[in-house]
């Protein structure tokens, strides 16, 4: 399993970096868009929608992602997406999922298709307006959540004692929070450190973003308990579906765009 895993993240890897630095922007767009379709499709799942309505639902909100190319064509210079939609997006990261999460009820259909829209569609306008500032600045606050997920899992696994949301997710700790967190805040001092931004400034806002991942992750766990499953597809060996991957990131990348592109 280890193998397979390894093996997977390495392809995963390739592609994503190869697209993030070789595609030009339309196919890069395009790319996203690819992504979240895989995405919306196993939301779908997760909605306990049958193929038809998923189809319907999944070309409804790539839709939606590339409606704003039009804008894009008349002005360049502005952000892929309306920066409406990502303090949209930051609201219902900030508000409304960790209220979900603390009355731990069951949500809906039509609930979780609603929410499917600012959970998947900023994230992936975000990709693109990351993008457009520097490559290297979107691979840096995905850095974030791969940092804070492996030092989370290390520490929690080695020194892991209180349960974090039990009911939701039991293999998550404080501990691991803790070492996320602390690890997260040696990142942002390396940033510092290299002069991309002022201490003062950057480690709050990466400490924050950490803490979405957190939420977005532990929000996948609870709607993956809800419908019965362990993993959210099937699609990479070793890992299960894109929502398994990609849970920490489409919390944290709007509110991204709201704190280096504004």
């Amino acid at each position: 399993m280890l193998k397979t895993r390894a093996l997977t993240a390495a392809v995963l890897l390739a592609l994503f970096g190869s697209a993030l630095f070789f595609l030009p922007e339309p196919g890069w767009i395009a790319f996203c868009a690819a992504l979240l379709a895989i995405a919306v499709w196993e939301w779908g799942a997760l909605a306990a929608l049958t193929p038809t309505p998923r189809s319907v639902y999944t070309a409804c909100l790539v839709l939606l992602f590339v409606s704003p190319l039009g804008l894009r064509a008349m002005d360049p210079g502005n952000l892929y997406a309306p920066v409406w939609i990502y303090y949209a997006s930051g609201i219902f990261w900030i508000l409304i999922v960790p209220l979900w999460m603390w009355r731990k009820r069951g949500l809906g259909q039509a609930v979780l298709l609603a929410a499917g829209i600012p959970m998947l569609v900023p994230a992936c306008a975000a990709l693109v307006d990351l993008r457009s500032g520097h490559p290297m600045l979107l691979l840096a606050v995905l850095g974030t959540a791969w940092i804070s997920d492996s030092a989370a899992y290390f520490v929690g696994r080695r020194f892991g004692k209180r349960k974090l949301a039990p009911s939701i997710s039991p293999g998550k700790t404080w501990e691991g929070v803790a070492g996320a967190l602390a690890a997260v805040g040696i990142y942002a001092l390396a940033w510092a450190g290299l002069g991309a931004a002022a201490p003062a400034w950057i480690l709050p806002v990466l400490l924050g973003l950490a803490v979405l991942g957190m939420i977005g992750d532990l929000f996948e766990s609870l709607i993956k308990r809800q419908a019965g499953v362990k993993d959210s597809g099937t699609l990479l060996p070793g890992h299960g579906g894109i929502l398994d991957r990609i849970d920490a990131p489409v919390a944290m990348l709007p509110l991204a765009v709201l704190a280096f592109m504004r």
